[in-house]
């Protein structure tokens, strides 16, 4: 690992869906900084199997990669008070042609038209949105996510698999010989920092790694390496998961791919919140003696309270930023 001046820093961070919003939101205000936790460059490497809602329906129609994630993660980088971070996210009413979409993703999906290059109108877009860093979707190619399960069947779409009952046994890209960009190659190369979530373990997670040669180039990257564990287990998808299996699981699918740290909250949520989510068959990961030790899979864990302050439960993105960074402090390891 990297243990170059902790003041000269490029971080990478990859995932998908809320999570990496949240983490992105957080590390931005370090970019540029002054401080021991200062970064030169962020960038992100992003899930594109999404196939549901406004995304779904351009993928289908357009066929483009799914922009909602990436719009997000242009936002979360975006100028606080900007407005057009605001009218990026602007989501039409009604049940037109129009009803569900969301702006951003219109305008990233004329500009690829008008560029004839995703990559090209995701760089244009995150220059418009003033956005303190790069976005790399994790492949251009139409990959869709499947499944085959504990019960023998195959299930086909992020959508569904987010919805399944039974154990995924397999999950893999289709086609399964997708590339990535090589900028999102390079960034692994250079960085000093890579974290891989949070996010949903199965659809948001692992797809970037599944694209050839991502998970290989992080594992030969001299960066710190990072996992950051959800807060909750998500229902049908990760039912019962501890903090110790979900990594299990990433490596299962990345098989060298060897972590230096681990980021835990350790903060029990409030009676009224778990009562809610249990309601809804999710439960809390890390805390209730579900770990033991200072080591899981061989990386050290870091524990905090990572808890944001609102009713929903969420990673706070400066509590969340600050623990990831605090790693490569430790750097050390």
């Amino acid at each position: 690992m990297n243990q170059n001046n902790i003041r000269q820093r490029n971080c990478v961070a990859i995932g998908g869906g809320t999570g990496l919003a949240t983490l992105l939101s957080g590390l931005k205000r370090f970019v540029g900084a002054d401080g021991i936790y200062s970064l030169d460059q962020l960038s992100a490497i992003v899930a594109v199997s999404d196939d549901g809602g406004s995304s779904g329906r351009l993928r289908d129609e357009l066929q483009m990669p799914p922009p909602g994630d990436i719009r997000n993660c242009m936002v979360a980088l975006s100028e606080d008070s900007n407005l057009l971070s605001r009218l990026f996210q602007h989501r039409f009413s009604g049940i037109g042609d129009l009803g569900g979409h969301n702006f951003g993703n219109l305008f990233l999906a004329a500009l690829s038209e008008i560029t004839g290059d995703f990559a090209e109108a995701v760089k244009l877009s995150s220059e418009i949105l003033a956005s303190k860093g790069h976005i790399y979707p994790a492949t251009l190619a139409d990959v869709r996510l499947a499944a085959e399960l504990s019960d023998g069947s195959t299930v086909r779409g992020e959508t569904q698999i987010a919805q399944v009952g039974s154990r995924i046994r397999k999950l893999y890209l289709e086609p399964e010989d997708c590339h990535p960009l090589p900028e999102a190659l390079h960034a692994i190369a250079e960085a000093d920092v890579i974290s891989v979530g949070p996010g949903s373990l199965f659809t948001s997670l692992l797809p970037p790694l599944l694209v050839r040669g991502v998970a290989q180039a992080i594992q030969d990257s001299a960066a710190v390496k990072i996992f950051v564990c959800n807060l909750m287990t998500q229902p049908r998808e990760t039912d019962g998961l501890t903090a110790r299996r979900h990594l299990e699981i990433v490596r299962e699918y990345a098989t060298d791919l060897q972590f230096d740290c681990v980021v835990v909250n350790n903060e029990p949520i409030s009676k009224l919140q778990a009562s809610n989510y249990e309601v809804q068959g999710a439960e809390q990961i890390g805390v209730h003696g579900s770990i033991s030790g200072d080591v899981i899979e061989g990386a050290k864990i870091v524990y905090g309270n990572l808890l944001d302050a609102g009713e929903k439960v969420r990673h706070d993105p400066a509590k969340l930023a600050h623990a990831v960074l605090s790693c490569v402090k430790m750097g050390a390891i």
